[in-house]
């Protein structure tokens, strides 16, 4: 009796340390760790070179997205600018990232204007636009607010929209929400946690 129950006891030990040994210690990330909540999930919008995209499309990338509009005086190329430095500073790793960029302006961001936008930054970054009605699902479907505030001129308003990235890790699950301010530094730091996390 004892040495069946020492038997059992050994065993449960046993699959204790295996379980220990083959778990992953919980990521560490200098924006707010995201992981598990259900939403941003995924998208349907076209690129600027016309084709249909979704986060499937970037498997085995880490991905980072951001809202924004061309016309942006300062948020937004800051953001996009910061990516880029991102992408530079991982070298050869910087392959693995993709940048995205979504449009809250469709109306004057067509593709030749996104096209021109995004060659500011990296080529291989992307822009994405969609319908209006593209436009409000996928703002939605990521918590995003913006709102179209007139100018002086029909075409001269501006945008507010949610500032911030989204970062996916190589599986295209949501992990990362980086505030807009954070830095590069703080950026850099979790994409190369989820490029080794993806090792």
């Amino acid at each position: 009796m004892f040495r069946r129950n020492a038997l059992k006891t050994l065993a449960a030990l046993g699959c204790v340390a295996a379980l220990a040994a083959c778990s992953k210690p919980q990521a560490s990330f200098q924006g707010t760790d995201v992981t598990g909540l259900e939403y941003a999930q995924n998208f349907h919008l076209t690129d600027h070179n016309g084709s249909e995209r979704s986060l499937k499309d970037f498997a085995g990338k880490v991905v980072v997205i951001f809202f924004g509009y061309t016309q942006c005086p300062d948020v937004c190329p800051t953001s996009m600018q910061e990516m880029a430095q991102v992408k530079a500073a991982l070298g050869a790793d910087g392959e693995r990232l993709q940048g995205l960029f979504i449009t809250v302006d469709p109306e004057r961001d067509t593709p030749e204007v996104l096209k021109a936008y995004m060659a500011n930054f990296d080529p291989g970054f992307l822009a994405l636009r969609g319908t209006p009605e593209q436009l409000e699902a996928v703002a939605k479907e990521f918590k995003v607010f913006f709102r179209k505030v007139d100018g002086q001129t029909p075409t001269s308003y501006t945008m507010d929209h949610s500032a911030g990235s989204y970062v996916y890790d190589t599986q295209g699950q949501l992990r990362v929400y980086e505030r807009y301010g954070a830095g590069p530094q703080a950026l850099e730091a979790d994409v190369k946690t989820l490029l080794a996390e993806a090792k």
